[in-house]
């Protein structure tokens, strides 16, 4: 079966005056218009393809890479307002319609929204929703403590910054717990910290407990070689120098230089941190 919306590897069938046909094993096939078309192919090679409905519905192939596919969140820019509703670049000929019903609050050209892309049952359409809440879910909870996981952010709350986890759950990084700027739609990744008996999950942005030692040691190190040798830090600093400086919290910095202390990489002074 070919899938709208998503990357189907086909095989190349034949060649025709307007393009490609490409089929699956079931006998489906679809166009790749010429302008798409690979300058060296073979009858029977396989092409790995992005397929979405064209200006006229008909389902097409292209080789073009969308900043969204179906049934996942990105962060895209309004290229163009109707009286129907929104249309957002998604790298695609046709952009992407946001009908009134699915914009959270009301799109305005040239601005940027958090979108989720999913197939309209009733016409086979892609469309977008800002309404992102409704495509998440903290029902059931695959997850554990220290498990890493995808974010992307997505929204800004008096208690920090809520993240969509895995591109299925609702999680939160207490604001206390972040060290640098986090923009809307921006992916990262991150550590559940904790999941709570009502299912609300805990994001770290660092690594917990000892596991955070590595890479917050491997830091220091790395910003100590970029200064020759030398940081104007020590264990009491203040925890906001430390920081804008490292991007990692003062208790994370005491730990990471106790480890490289004991493994005499570092000396400790009152300016600062040496290295061995």
């Amino acid at each position: 079966m070919i899938k709208i919306g998503v990357f189907n590897t086909l095989n190349i069938l034949r060649h025709t005056s307007v393009g490609l046909f490409l089929g699956d094993d079931d006998g489906n096939e679809i166009l790749l218009p010429n302008k798409y078309v690979p300058e060296n192919y073979h009858i029977g090679d396989t092409i790995n393809v992005f397929c979405y409905l064209d200006h006229e519905e008909r389902p097409v192939a292209v080789t073009l890479t969308p900043k969204i596919t179906l049934n996942s969140f990105a962060l895209l820019k309004v290229a163009d307002v109707t009286d129907l509703g929104a249309f957002m670049d998604w790298g695609m000929e046709k952009h992407l319609f946001v009908p009134f019903k699915e914009q959270a609050r009301k799109m305005e050209l040239g601005k940027w929204y958090l979108v989720y892309m999913y197939e309209d049952e009733k016409t086979g359409r892609l469309v977008g929703s800002s309404k992102t809440d409704r495509f998440l879910s903290n029902e059931n909870v695959d997850l554990n403590r220290f498990d890493a996981v995808d974010l992307i952010v997505y929204r800004y709350t008096d208690l920090g910054v809520e993240v969509i986890v895995n591109g299925k759950y609702k999680g939160l990084v207490y604001k206390d717990e972040i060290y640098k700027k986090l923009h809307l739609g921006e992916r990262l990744t991150g550590v559940v910290k904790k999941v709570r008996d009502d299912n609300k999950i805990d994001i770290s942005l660092e690594q917990l407990g000892f596991k955070n030692l590595e890479p917050s040691a491997e830091k220091i190190l790395s910003v100590l070689e970029e200064n020759s040798g030398f940081l104007g830090l020590h264990d009491k600093s203040d925890p906001e120098r430390i920081k804008e400086v490292l991007g990692m919290s003062k208790k994370s910095f005491k730990k990471a230089i106790g480890v490289l202390y004991k493994k005499k990489n570092i000396r400790i002074e009152d300016d600062g941190i040496y290295r061995i």
